[in-house]
């Protein structure tokens, strides 16, 4: 039988890191006029309801119907809610447009997504809740595939189907608002 060595401590490798939680991410802290005041964990930012800055993602396939999928009941905000939007929050010094992008590419579980910018407002729902939310729009033809931490169930609807949703489902408050707003300006064009 070999002889067994004792690996040497002094030697061995680093264990590696815990992977990082979504609430170890960093945010900027934003005033009402949306300007950096400071940095801060997104555990912070949620415990003591800071305003922060998210973006919203309306996808399109070329026959126009909306991806519309079920958030895990493991989120933060709105658990095992529908949404209309993909997105998320906008991390420390990250740009809107980028964090649209990554947002829309990691939920969907693609790459070579292209966003447009359409608006953006200040959400609050009153209570502690309150973020800058800036919306894009953006069109996907091809196969996606959700990020199961994410999305619990998807589907493309049409605006119909998806108007007959809002009225039985539980959506996201922040995105029945974005919904909202993002008719309305429609409506204008």
């Amino acid at each position: 039988m070999a002889d067994m060595e004792t690996p040497d401590p002094t030697t061995a490798p680093d264990p590696a890191p815990a992977p990082a939680t979504d609430l170890d991410e960093i945010l900027d802290v934003v005033d009402e006029r949306d300007r950096v005041l400071r940095t801060a964990p997104r555990s912070e930012v949620y415990r003591d309801g800071l305003l922060h800055r998210c973006v919203f993602v309306l996808v399109r396939d070329p026959q126009g119907r909306i991806f519309t999928h079920r958030r895990t009941d493991t989120k933060a905000f709105a658990p095992g809610a529908y949404d209309c939007f993909v997105g998320g929050v906008v991390g420390a010094g990250e740009g809107y447009p980028e964090a649209a992008v990554r947002e829309a590419e990691e939920e969907l579980g693609v790459t070579g997504v292209r966003t447009r910018p359409l608006f953006r407002f200040l959400y609050t729902d009153g209570d502690r809740h309150s973020w800058w939310s800036d919306v894009h729009e953006a069109e996907w033809d091809g196969p996606v595939h959700p990020q199961e931490s994410e999305v619990a169930w998807h589907d493309w609807l049409t605006e119909e189907q998806l108007a007959e949703r809002l009225d039985t489902w539980e959506f996201v408050p922040d995105g029945r608002e974005a919904y909202r707003r993002y008719l309305a300006l429609r409506s204008t064009d």
